[in-house]
């Protein structure tokens, strides 16, 4: 085992190495540069840009901006073009209101789907069934974002109750417990919007899953054991049909970055989704290399946590 743990430590080091030379490369031979984001600014005179292309190395080699980027990145010092900022700091605090509708989001989708899909595929071509895969299949086709402008039209519409951003405008003076659910509620709706596509596809794919193993011999003996069809349902079948599931934990923690991004910009959450949007349209080549690095990295640790999980739930499967 830690033979296997050095060795993909290792691999997935030089692979992210090697991500960010691509990363860079490609960010900078894009058109345009953070110079040209507001060339119409009368304040904006020649000797002003010579001396930002000067201070961000514009005017080295890509591959010295690329040290430049690194050795500023791993000391801390790498600032935003867009305010002159330290970047890290920019980005755990946005990572820190990020986290929570994160995870709210993960725990909905994944509370909800499994028992959906399960009932589902033991209720096969019934009433129950026929009814969850017709909201599944209409979940997917409409936009999350169409259904999220039509919940904050009909909450504000309906209740006159604030939706937007990470608490009501003028709260920060209220009592403990008001601020809390005020926070509570700012969070749900995003939440419970970020979720339902999800929901839709993961309580699909739970049934397909389940639909494969439930017909299977060793099901079949089970019930003919006698087993109440609880223990055949979730001792046996589900356990069997998690396998597929392990893999998918690899991709849920670059979900911080890529996955909320177009909620974040309805519901003006102010966190990494919208960070990165932000820092691609001024052309904010640090932040935007620090971000892809980021998610790069939280990926490779995610396929190394997923190996292992599977290792380790699966006793067919040695590492070596």
């Amino acid at each position: 085992m830690w033979r296997f743990l050095v060795r993909t430590i290792w691999q997935r080091l030089l692979l992210l190495v090697f991500i960010s030379i691509i990363s860079h490369a490609v960010v900078h031979l894009a058109p345009g540069e953070p110079t040209e984001v507001d060339p119409m600014n009368p304040m904006m005179k020649a000797e002003d840009i010579a001396r930002i292309r000067q201070a961000f190395h514009l005017d080295d080699p890509i591959y010295l901006q690329y040290f430049h980027w690194l050795q500023d990145l791993l000391t801390g010092n790498l600032k935003s073009f867009q305010n002159g900022l330290p970047v890290l700091p920019q980005i755990w605090e946005r990572f820190m209101n990020s986290l929570p509708l994160f995870v709210c989001t993960t725990l909905v989708v994944w509370t909800l789907s499994f028992p959906t899909g399960i009932h589902a595929a033991v209720k096969r071509g019934s009433n129950y069934d026929r009814a969850t895969t017709f909201i599944a299949y209409a979940l997917i086709s409409v936009p999350g974002f169409f259904l999220s402008y039509l919940l904050v039209l009909g909450v504000v519409q309906l209740f006159n109750l604030p939706v937007i951003g990470l608490r009501t405008f003028g709260s920060e003076g209220a009592p403990t417990l008001v601020r809390a659910m005020d926070r509570i509620w700012h969070l749900v709706i995003p939440s419970l919007m970020a979720a339902l596509t999800g929901i839709a596809v993961l309580s699909r794919y739970v049934r397909s899953q389940m639909l494969d193993v439930i017909d299977q011999d060793y099901v079949r003996t089970a019930r003919a054991k006698g087993l109440d069809e609880d223990t055949v349902i979730y001792g046996h079948a589900l356990r069997n049909a998690l396998l597929p599931f392990v893999t998918m934990f690899g991709f849920l923690v670059p979900g911080l970055i890529s996955g909320s991004v177009i909620f974040e910009q309805i519901f003006a959450w102010p966190g990494l989704g919208l960070l990165g949007y932000d820092a691609i349209i001024a052309r904010d080549f640090p932040m935007i290399l620090t971000l892809n690095f980021i998610a790069a990295a939280l990926t490779l640790l995610g396929v190394l946590v997923s190996d292992i999980l599977y290792a380790l739930v699966d006793p067919r499967i040695r590492v070596q």
